[in-house]
């Protein structure tokens, strides 16, 4: 098989996992608080990505350098990030916060121009003016011309999300910690913080053992595996956007998920409002990253 074969077949694992996130999310959190599963998911990752880190020979690196920036990426991500991501699921319906979610690429576009000095093209004020208009489809859920959103703070909480998101990628622009170890030291910071939210808030609390199963989920697949496949794909493949093509298949087969195993009804406003969304999306991505001339 080819590079790019194993790329592509990395990314479509990375993406069917995601697939199945939102799912997992509604499912944990039928069980327990935004906070707990925040804390278990968090634990279970960062002990995965911990074994991978000693497994390559990066754990003497990871443990002497780097720790400045973990100091303030780790509250940023995975704390800040995924407790308001897991609040926004907690109030909305699964398809809701999934859709919203996908705005964060727009949303880097945007916060790109005073954090690095970029520029906004026409193609990225017409791709965000298309995208955020598919997410006041899915917030008025579908009475466009109602600004009474069903659940404001819910839908406050996933576009914060993606601000959150956004920012901790922008600001890691320079970040030169290599994928892994960052990612272990980012959860060193984070899971203390979230321990010591627990123990001040609810405290720690036996959830059963389906909820034990889907903290543990959510942290090997949604923090962990999935991560570490994507990181291989994007490092593999000979042109990025053949992989970061595959995230739109993800959408669809989420929603079927959240249908088939949650039971939620999809709505029409969510539909409309997704493939507004994913427009936007495809949009500036085929603005950023043109299909190169073949040589004859």
């Amino acid at each position: 098989m080819t590079r790019d074969g194993q790329a592509m077949l990395y990314g479509l694992g990375a993406v069917a996992l995601w697939s199945t996130v939102a799912t997992a999310f509604k499912v944990a959190l039928g069980y327990m608080s935004p906070l707990a599963l925040m804390w278990l998911a968090s634990l279970v990752s960062w002990a995965l990505i911990g074994v991978l880190v000693t497994r390559q020979g990066l754990l003497g690196q990871a443990l002497r350098h780097g720790w400045r920036t973990a100091a303030w990426a780790g509250l940023m991500n995975p704390v800040a990030y995924y407790l308001v991501l897991f609040g926004a699921y907690d109030r909305l319906p699964g398809q809701e916060a999934m859709a919203l979610n996908y705005t964060w690429a727009l949303a880097m576009a945007f916060l790109a121009v005073p954090i690095l000095g970029q520029r906004l093209t026409r193609m990225d004020v017409a791709a965000g003016l298309i995208a955020y208009a598919g997410v006041w489809v899915i917030a008025t859920r579908g009475a466009v011309f109602d600004v009474a959103f069903a659940d404001p703070l819910g839908v406050g909480m996933a576009l914060a999300s993606t601000l959150i998101w956004a920012l901790y990628w922008l600001l890691n622009a320079r970040d030169h910690r290599p994928p892994l170890v960052a990612q272990w030291q980012n959860f060193s910071v984070g899971v203390p913080v979230l321990t010591a939210l627990l123990l001040a808030g609810p405290g720690l609390a036996w959830h059963g053992w389906p909820a034990l199963g889907a903290g543990i989920y959510v942290g090997l697949f949604e923090m962990g595996i999935a991560f570490v496949l994507w990181q291989l794909a994007v490092h593999g493949v000979s042109r990025t956007a053949k992989v970061s093509n595959l995230i739109f298949l993800s959408p669809p087969v989420s929603l079927l998920l959240l249908y088939l195993v949650v039971g939620e009804p999809i709505l029409a406003s969510t539909l409309v409002g997704l493939v507004l969304i994913l427009a936007g999306l495809g949009l500036q991505q085929w603005q950023k990253a043109p299909v190169p001339q073949e040589s004859s």
